[in-house]
């Protein structure tokens, strides 16, 4: 995993919390945060700032060497990066049904992390609205959905895309009988 990945701070407070059979609300509580922040953090939402993500580390009762050591340098070629289909891992994010999440890949730079996922997003897909620390971007690769941000519906066909920002609740609903494959890059806020 690369040093770039910001998947690798939330997968790994959620992979050692679950380790050690520890609560949500525990873990934000002996960390001095919000339950809705360590959710955002584990499901790659949000990125903690140092001091907090210590805090974490912490209240895990994890000695940081031991948090970061599965995490090596990252070696890219200077012009590009190429991620075949194949290596797309999935993502686990908030509860809900019908959400595939894949993981294409996540660049950071001083003020900005560029973070792009591919959703399939199937017809009896449920969840609550959701924010992001961030801006979105969207891009109907397949099929038809209507995007929910607050009381706005908007209709997006196939090759429609969406740029918005990520702190209004949204929700992406598929009433189309056939699954929804869309292609989402985040612009996270460091």
């Amino acid at each position: 995993m690369g040093l770039n990945d910001i998947n690798f701070v939330g997968k790994r407070i959620k992979e050692l919390r679950l380790l050690k059979d520890l609560k949500l609300t525990d873990v934000a509580i002996h960390s001095g945060i919000s339950k809705g922040l360590l959710s955002k953090v584990e499901n790659g939402r949000t990125i903690p700032s140092l001091p907090v993500l210590f805090k974490i580390i912490s209240a895990l009762k994890e000695n940081p060497a031991v948090f970061f050591e599965k995490m090596s340098e990252s070696k890219h070629i200077p012009f590009y990066i190429l991620v075949k289909e194949a290596d797309y891992k999935p993502i686990e994010k908030e509860a809900s049904v019908g959400y595939s999440y894949f993981h294409i890949m996540s660049e950071s730079f001083k003020d900005v992390t560029f973070n792009a996922v591919l959703l399939k997003l199937s017809p009896d897909a449920k969840r609550d609205l959701v924010t992001t620390d961030g801006m979105e971007f969207i891009y109907m690769v397949e099929g038809n959905i209507e995007y929910q941000l607050n009381d706005v519906i908007i209709s997006l066909n196939q090759g429609d895309s969406l740029f918005f920002d990520g702190r209004v609740p949204h929700l992406k609903i598929n009433k189309s009988g056939k699954e929804a494959r869309i292609l989402v890059v985040y612009l996270l806020f460091n």
